[in-house]
């Protein structure tokens, strides 16, 4: 039986997830009842453990869409390891030069050559308000012993873990 993990812990585990992830397909509120998934690359996770930071031009359909609906949903996949992390949060479109250039990596030229002052360029903070993870072990002998369990027993093998996780007091 897993042992049971303290909120803190859980939220340590989801950042722990995160952090070598290179993109999040960001999910925001299109037209209607549409869901527009688009990917995103980190740019920073604030010292309060909850915020992260995504450059954005400062006139788009995400930045538009968050404005009429800031609830998003931030979905990390690492099929090397078997980790996949879903995050629920609120966005808000910021502009904030000093932020821009304090989260400023020269990668970010390719998509906004301007720099980090440039005016075109807004950056959106997602508020983690809860996650969801899967931390599958990704043991060739796991899956290989699955696999025998499932024919023989019916059942499929126990590993890895799969928790709800609240960033919110």
């Amino acid at each position: 039986m897993a042992e049971a993990k303290t909120d803190h812990e859980q939220r340590e585990k989801v950042r722990e997830m995160i952090k070598d992830v290179q993109t999040a397909v960001l999910v925001t509120h299109g037209d209607g009842d549409k869901l527009r998934g688009r990917p995103m690359v980190a740019a920073a996770l604030d010292p309060d453990g909850k915020t992260l930071w995504f450059y954005s031009g400062n006139s788009t359909e995400k930045t538009d869409e968050i404005k009429n609906n800031n609830r998003v949903l931030l979905s990390y996949s690492d099929p090397s390891s078997q980790n996949y992390v879903s995050i629920s949060g609120t966005a808000r479109v910021v502009r904030d030069a000093a932020k821009q250039k304090e989260f400023w990596q020269e990668s970010m030229k390719t998509w906004f050559p301007g720099g980090p002052e440039d005016p075109k360029i807004a950056l959106i903070a997602v508020e983690m308000t809860g996650a969801e993870y899967w931390d599958s072990p990704n043991s060739t002998l796991l899956h290989a012993f699955g696999y025998v369990k499932a024919t023989l027993t019916g059942e499929p093998p126990k590993g890895g873990e799969n928790e709800r996780v609240t960033f919110t007091a």
